[in-house]
């Protein structure tokens, strides 16, 4: 009997552990090890993602749009210069309707808008020129160029003696550098850093101080335009 009770107590076949032993202390069971390196997964995941982000950073696109100030200035110069038009013809009885000659201002107006919601977009494989769905092709057309393609970058110099550069391919075409774009120095840098470039000297063609003085008198020239346009209804009897 003793020797049953001893044997259900302490069968046989079960394994006994040595606590003086150290390799059955020290080495770990392989379930043990499978949790271990279960929960070592998404912390070498996470260092992963981490070293990668400043890669995708680099890689992104960079979208570009012709500055505020620049577009501001035109528009308000072109509305400056057109606006006091329909209502001088009237007063002078010219021989194009006023009604006509608004309308043709007005197209005008909306091409300009057209023509200056041009968008540089920078991406891994090259750089595109595009425009909003609504502007016709016929009127304002985008192009593309691939890094690869990019040759060299050309200056060439304009009537007023300001310089502006173009892209030359590899088939030999060129292509306008956008001089007027907000961030021209991150094109610049861009382009040296996909091409091989050296864009150190390359500048805008034109300064923001310059649009600054233009949109000053621009301005002082609505004021005028303004008086033009009182005068023109007094004297026509128009109000």
């Amino acid at each position: 009997m003793n020797e049953c009770s001893y044997c259900i107590a302490f069968p046989m076949n079960q394994p006994q552990i040595n606590p003086l032993d150290p390799l059955q202390i020290g080495n770990p069971q392989p379930e043990i090890e499978q949790q271990l390196k279960i929960e070592q997964q998404p912390e070498t995941e996470q260092q992963s993602e981490t070293e990668q982000q400043p890669e995708t950073e680099q890689q992104s696109d960079l979208v570009l749009k012709i500055s505020p100030l620049i577009r501001l200035t035109l528009l308000l110069l072109y509305l400056a210069l057109t606006l006091p038009l329909p209502f001088l013809a009237q007063m002078t009885a010219a021989p194009v309707p006023p009604q006509l000659l608004a309308v043709g201002l007005v197209l005008g107006w909306l091409g300009l808008y057209a023509a200056l919601s041009e968008r540089v977009i920078l991406t891994a494989q090259g750089l595109r020129v595009a425009y909003p769905a609504w502007v016709p092709d016929f009127w304002r057309k985008g192009w593309s160029l691939p890094w690869s393609e990019v040759k060299a970058l050309k200056p060439r110099s304009t009537g007023q003696g300001g310089l502006v550069y173009y892209f030359l391919s590899q088939s030999g075409e060129a292509y306008l550098l956008p001089m007027r774009v907000a961030g021209f120095a991150k094109l610049v840098d861009r382009v040296q850093d996909e091409t091989g470039i050296d864009t150190t000297d390359v500048r805008p063609l034109s300064q923001p101080w310059m649009y600054l003085i233009l949109l000053a008198f621009t301005l002082l020239l609505l004021v005028v335009d303004g008086w033009t346009i009182w005068t023109a209804l007094l004297q026509g009897n128009l109000i």
